[in-house]
């Protein structure tokens, strides 16, 4: 999720089901297929590895996806060459904002991250600019029945949560990063399904959004962002105000 907040919550559960998750799989495939390549195909000696593959399972990413591209990073469908590249900006509002990527041409990558700040009231900065406001989290969002707080407390604890919220029937774990297999391996175990599975970033300084017309601004560039093809994870550091958060709900 690019923020917290009831908003973002409300927005995760209406995206387009068949948009994200085509995004998804595309994305997971691209990060199976940079594991097996630096690590190996083999996930029970690649944490790296294992940890993609438990992303893919929470999105239930079909399994000749995941094989195929697990194939591709081990250079058995030819070779794979994709660069790691993280891009800090700011979107409008002083909000901060971290877009991960995985290209295999970063003047592309670079232009089109560039063009849409540029686009959408917002500016590349300069790399550590905003980068000491997030930290790396294990994060786990579980809907339906299980996003209970009194079901999973107890749960989650005893495998080494940090947090764990729920809101507006969504449930939002998080951990220290190193608490991601634990965490996967229980909720495996106990039959609870997770929509998101991941390490990525959490804001530790967060911007509270007051504004509609700037919450607007902020929003757009980040699903606009979400939309390019390179872009593996992009992390805002806003809040939206309750005040206004229900009515860009009925928008």
């Amino acid at each position: 999720m690019s923020g917290h907040s009831k908003w973002a919550n409300i927005k995760h559960k209406k995206e387009a089901a068949d948009k994200v998750k085509g995004k998804a799989f595309s994305r997971i495939a691209k990060e199976i297929m940079v594991a097996a390549k630096m690590g190996g195909s083999d996930p029970n000696a690649n944490p790296r590895l294992r940890a993609a593959l438990t992303s893919a399972k929470a999105v239930n990413m079909p399994n000749a996806n995941i094989e195929r591209a697990i194939k591709k990073g081990a250079g058995e469908l030819g070779d794979v060459v994709y660069e790691e590249i993280t891009y800090e900006g700011y979107a409008a509002g002083g909000v901060a904002v971290m877009v991960e990527c995985l290209t295999d041409n970063k003047n592309r990558s670079i232009s089109d991250v560039r063009m849409t700040f540029d686009r959408n009231n917002g500016n590349l900065a300069a790399s550590g600019a905003v980068a000491r406001m997030f930290k790396r989290m294990a994060h786990f969002t579980i809907t339906g029945d299980w996003a209970d707080e009194e079901k999973l407390m107890d749960v989650v604890l005893e495998a080494g949560a940090d947090d764990l919220t729920v809101e507006d029937g969504v449930a939002e774990v998080w951990a220290e990063p190193e608490f991601f297999e634990p965490l996967a391996k229980v909720f495996e175990e106990k039959g609870i399904p997770t929509e998101e599975a991941e390490v990525t970033r959490r804001a530790e300084m967060v911007t509270t959004l007051t504004d509609p017309g700037i919450a607007r601004q902020v929003l757009r560039l980040v699903e606009r962002m979400e939309e390019l093809d390179d872009v593996q994870q992009v992390t805002a550091n806003y809040e939206i105000a309750d005040s206004i958060a229900d009515q860009l709900e009925e928008e």
